[in-house]
């Protein structure tokens, strides 16, 4: 069968099942052997109906005395009885009135579905019924679950499965036969018709394992490629030098942590040579992420190149930009930073303009509006990315494509990501981890709260505005559903505005507002115009607000500890004690995971945690998930992640040729334009 032919050319597909298909990304008949199973359940022990215990269970019987009714308007009932050699045993269909004349009295069915009490009587409901083989596809075995839509379930998904499995001698194997041996997975076309169809969960496992790892090692190979072939670009040689760095340590108000210095010799190291730097800071808010970029850019000025930062946001470039200003204002460059962003007014723009090209300005702070610019940049050194994953891959090409050569490349980011994910994910940069807090800054106070507490709590928190510090209040939803009353953004911000909260002054924000207006409400609240910032977590990464002290979490068991983490580091930025409440959605006591918050500070400690309990999207959450598309594996199993990468590292130094493995050609080829830098 050709693999790429479209999904109507199967049998029974006609043009609105493949409009369901494709609306699952299913168009060709490749998508659908990729289109890999959510979940199992397990039909594949055949007991004696006399045997049968509640739960999902599988019977060989006869069926007999069908009969369907409707018993009140749009619910139609069909019931029957099951015998085999040991007993008898009802079996009940709901709005399925064709099963009555689908059934044979004369035939044995293999019969599954879930046996329990209903109406005081045993039965199996809605059960699955298909005539006994030697190969049942929804019954008497391990059954694949799907990702539906309505009017498309996995009976259907599974049918179509297995036709295009039937038609389809050989799937072509993806990966060398040396890697096959040495890491004992099994073949490419096994692995599918078992992850589909599995004959035991033995061979599942295994079958998971090869998909699993061959996502990974191509995930790795693409960042390996990446990172030689920057190897191979040349960059602007910045040489260390030791007086002008001793010199910006001594005039610091504050002394550096063993983590800062760790992380900037070794940028100074990554700068000092041809060879382009391409380094990921990672550290926790509060960890001196600024003073280390601060420090790479000041050995690119001396040298009389350009520094260039990007934010994501305009306020935050402008945060930046004035912290820049005061860090290296006590070494003589502060006048050498300069703030361009969309919004200036065209005369400041073009003064701006000026200064750069007299060479009066050579450290650029801006957002994607610097790729938009018309700058010279023919001498940019460094580039600083703050939160690298909020740019697309093209914009950050862009800003290197105007230097005219590939310049030395520092990602920072705030989240903070156990170092096995961040290998698998980053595998083409270089991580240097800021895991110290500078010593005396105070914790954030964090407490779980009941609903039940709610007004006493208002009580407190009042008191900390009246004494002129501000508060966050965080929702997870935009707009309430009706399973989630009292957790949306504006639901919260009604009730505060108008009844607990009335006397003070309310603000409003989240992700569907236009940017500009996202910009002035956040600017406004930084300027103490308002006392409270109801919000989504938009407010999660970067944005600097030291008079805010209050942060209150609404809907708390929702987030990952890492993401509650992030959002608990928007307050403590200044001197004042602070505080993070964890308000539960009902009075039901809090899950060990969210007491971790209470005690634990450390973010990368509390993403490990999260990796180990609930997986990677709950640390980075869409970050880059979607576009990686890891159907099968999982970025917590940190044994085959380091298998696959060995493998990668072996397959590039064995002089392999990709081209010869034409799958992993194309899959390794999209992987390289999605991860990272190049």
């Amino acid at each position: 069968m050709n693999l790429d032919a479209p999904v109507s050319e199967l049998k029974g597909v006609g043009s609105e099942t493949a409009k369901l298909l494709e609306s699952l990304g299913i168009r060709t008949a490749i998508d659908l052997i990729n289109n890999f199973p959510r979940r199992y359940d397990d039909y594949s022990q055949v007991v004696p109906i006399a045997k049968l215990r509640p739960g999902q269970v599988t019977i060989e019987a006869k069926i007999g005395q069908v009969k369907g009714r409707y018993v009140r308007r749009g619910l139609h009932i069909t019931e029957a009885i099951a015998t085999d050699d040991s007993a008898s045993v009802r079996l009940v269909w709901f709005n399925q009135p064709y099963r009555a004349g689908a059934i044979k009295a004369d035939q044995t069915y293999f019969i599954a579905g879930d046996y329990g009490l209903h109406r005081g009587r045993f039965t199996i409901n809605n059960p699955s019924v298909e005539q006994v083989s030697n190969f049942p596809i929804n019954t008497a075995r391990i059954i694949p679950i799907y990702r539906e839509t309505k009017g498309l379930k996995s009976f259907t998904i599974r049918k179509l499965i297995r036709e295009v499995l039937n038609q389809t001698r050989q799937l072509p194997e993806h990966l060398p036969d040396w890697l096959l041996a040495e890491h004992k997975l099994m073949p490419f076309h096994g692995a599918v018709r078992e992850v589909h169809f599995p004959s035991s969960s033995a061979l599942l496992e295994k079958a998971r394992r090869r998909l699993a790892f061959e996502e990974i090692f191509e995930l790795t190979l693409a960042a390996l490629l990446n990172k030689y072939e920057l190897y191979k670009e040349k960059s602007l040689a910045i040489p260390f030098k030791e007086s002008l760095a001793k010199n910006f340590v001594e005039k610091l108000p504050f002394k550096l942590t063993d983590a800062q210095r760790r992380a900037i010799w070794r940028i100074y190291q990554d700068m000092a040579k041809t060879q382009p730097m391409n380094r990921l800071l990672e550290g926790d808010v509060g960890s001196g992420k600024t003073v280390v970029a601060a420090m790479a850019a000041l050995m690119a000025m001396e040298e009389q190149f350009q520094v260039a930062l990007m934010a994501p946001t305009e306020i935050l470039a402008r945060q930046h930009a004035e912290t820049l200003y005061n860090l290296l204002a006590s070494v003589g460059y502060g006048h050498h930073v300069a703030l361009l962003i969309g919004s200036l007014k065209p005369k400041a723009k073009s003064q701006v303009h000026a200064k750069i090209a007299a060479g009066e300005v050579k450290f650029m702070v801006g957002t994607h509006a610097l790729i938009a610019e018309k700058l010279d940049m023919h001498k940019l050194g460094l580039v600083v990315i703050d939160e690298q994953h909020r740019f697309g891959v093209e914009q950050r090409k862009k800003l290197q494509a105007k230097a005219g050569h590939m310049p030395h490349v520092l990602h920072i980011s705030a989240t903070p990501i156990p170092r096995s994910l961040a290998l698998t994910l980053y595998g083409e940069l270089d991580i240097s981890i800021l895991d110290e807090m500078p010593p005396g800054r105070k914790l954030v106070k964090t407490k779980i709260c009941s609903p039940n507490s709610r007004a006493q709590l208002y009580r407190e928190i009042d008191k900390e505005l009246a004494a002129g510090h501000q508060m966050f209040v965080v929702c997870p939803l935009i707009t309430d559903t009706e399973r989630s009353r009292g957790l949306s953004v504006e639901e919260v911000y009604e009730r505060l505005s108008k009844h607990d909260f009335k006397h003070r002054q309310v603000g409003l924000l989240h992700g569907k507002m236009k940017a500009t207006d996202k910009e002035k409400m956040m600017q406004d609240f930084l300027e103490k115009k308002y006392d409270i910032l109801v919000s989504t977590t938009v407010i999660e990464v970067g944005v600097d607000v030291p008079n805010a002290t209050v942060m209150l979490i609404e809907g708390a068991e929702r987030y990952g500890l890492a993401q509650l983490h992030q959002l608990r580091g928007r307050v403590g930025r200044a001197g004042h004690q602070s505080y993070c409440f964890l308000m539960l959605s009902d009075a039901k006591a809090p899950s060990q995971r969210l007491r971790a918050l209470e005690t634990i500070t450390d973010g990368f400690r509390l993403a490990e945690i999260d990796l180990q309990q609930r997986g990677p999207g709950a640390i980075y959450g869409t970050l880059q998930h979607g576009a990686l598309d890891l159907r099968v594996a999982n970025l917590s199993d940190t044994k085959l992640i380091a298998a696959a990468r060995g493998a990668a590292q072996k397959f590039i130094e064995a002089g392999e040729d990709i081209k010869k493995y034409k799958h992993l050609d194309y899959r390794v080829g999209q992987l390289r334009a999605i991860t990272n830098l190049n």
